[in-house]
C-alpha cells in the first residue's frame, strides 16, 4: 500500500526509475543518442532544403516539412530525459518539467499519427485528381488543415494537467522512463484505473481512425491504380512507397504491443521499455532519410548542395 505524503509537503520533483541507475546500461544510452542525433539531423536537413528552395512550396513538402517539425519534437521531448539517466545518472525530473513533458509528449505522439493520416489523404488527391490536385489542396489550405490538426491534437490531452494537478501523490518514483502519462497516474494516492480507461479509450479512437483512414486511402489509390497504365502505376507506386515505410515504422510497435496484450502475454518492464523507445525513437530516424533519399527534388537539392559545397573547397 502508497504512504501518502504529508499534505503540507509540495511535491517538487519525480525520481525517474525505469532504469536501473546502479548497473545502467552505458551502451543502450550511447546507441539513443547517436540515433537521437541522426534523427534530429536528418530531420532538419529536411526542413532547411524544403523552407530554402521556394520551387519546393507545395502542398506534399510543406507536410513533410510538417512530418519533420513533428518527428524533431517528438522525439525530444523524452529521449534527452533517458539519455540523461543512461548516460550522466540524473534521474530526476522536477514536477513541473514532468508535467509539460507528459502533456507534449502525448500531443506529439498524436500529431505523428495525423501527419501520416494527412500525407495519405494528400497522396490518394494527388494520384486521383492529378491535374485538379494543386486546385483542390493549396499551400493555404494544407496550412490551415495542419493548424486544425495541431488543435485538435492539443484537445485531446488538454485534461491530463487538469487531471493529475489536484490530486495528491503517494509516490515521488516513476516507473517508466520518462513522464508518460501512465507513469505519472500511478504516482497518484487515487485508484487510477479510471483515468488509464479514459485514456486508453481516447487512444483507441486516434488508432482506429487514423489507421483506417489510412487503409481506405490506400484502397481508393489501388483501386484507381489498377485503371491506369504500367508507366502511371510505377510513378505512383514510387510515391506511396515511403509513405508506407513511416506507417509501418510507426504503426507495427504499437500494434505488436496491443497483440502481445491482448493474448495474455505479460512483458517485463524492460520490454515495455524497449517497444516505447522504438515507437519514439523508429519513426524519428527513418522518417526524414526515408524522404531525403526517396523523394527525387529532396535528394537532388541535396545533392546539389553537396556539389557545391566540393566544389568551393577545391577551389
Amino acid at each position: 500500500m502508497k504512504r501518502r505524503h504529508n499534505a503540507s509537503t509540495k511535491l517538487t520533483h519525480f525520481i525517474i526509475g525505469g532504469f536501473d541507475t546502479v548497473k545502467r546500461p552505458v551502451a543502450v544510452g550511447v546507441v539513443m543518442l547517436i540515433i537521437y542525433l541522426l534523427a534530429v539531423a536528418g530531420s532538419l536537413v529536411n526542413i532547411i532544403v524544403i523552407v530554402s528552395d521556394k520551387q519546393l512550396h507545395k502542398p506534399m513538402y510543406l507536410l513533410i516539412c510538417n512530418l519533420a517539425v513533428v518527428d524533431i519534437l517528438y522525439t525530444s521531448s523524452s529521449t534527452p530525459t533517458m539519455i540523461g539517466v543512461l548516460l550522466a545518472g540524473v534521474n530526476t525530473i522536477s514536477y513541473v518539467e514532468c508535467l509539460i513533458q507528459m502533456c507534449v509528449f502525448h500531443l506529439l505522439a498524436t500529431m505523428e499519427l495525423f501527419s501520416l493520416t494527412i500525407m495519405a489523404f494528400d497522396r490518394l488527391i494527388a494520384i486521383i485528381y492529378p491535374l485538379r490536385y494543386h486546385s483542390y489542396l493549396t499551400n493555404t489550405r494544407i496550412m490551415v488543415l495542419t493548424y486544425i490538426l495541431w488543435i485538435v491534437a492539443s484537445g485531446f490531452w488538454a485534461s491530463l494537467p487538469a487531471t493529475v494537478v489536484p490530486l495528491p501523490h503517494c509516490s515521488l518514483r516513476l516507473r517508466y522512463a520518462f513522464c508518460d502519462a501512465g507513469a505519472v497516474l500511478r504516482t497518484l494516492c487515487v485508484d487510477p484505473e479510471k483515468y488509464f480507461n479514459q485514456g486508453a479509450s481516447r487512444l483507441f479512437f486516434l488508432l482506429f481512425f487514423t489507421f483506417v483512414f489510412i487503409c481506405l486511402s490506400y484502397c481508393g489509390i489501388l483501386f484507381f491504380v489498377k485503371l491506369s497504365s504500367n508507366n502511371d502505376r510505377m510513378k505512383m507506386g514510387s510515391t506511396l512507397v515511403s509513405h508506407l515505410i513511416c506507417v509501418i515504422c510507426l504503426y507495427c510497435p504499437i500494434f505488436i504491443f496491443a497483440f502481445l496484450t491482448r493474448i495474455g502475454v505479460v512483458l517485463t518492464l524492460e520490454e515495455r521499455q524497449g517497444l516505447s523507445i522504438g515507437t519514439i525513437l523508429g519513426p524519428s530516424l527513418v522518417n526524414p532519410f526515408v524522404y531525403c533519399l526517396r523523394t527525387k527534388e529532396i535528394k537532388n537539392k541535396i545533392f546539389k548542395i553537396l556539389r557545391k559545397a566540393n566544389t568551393a573547397r577545391v577551389l
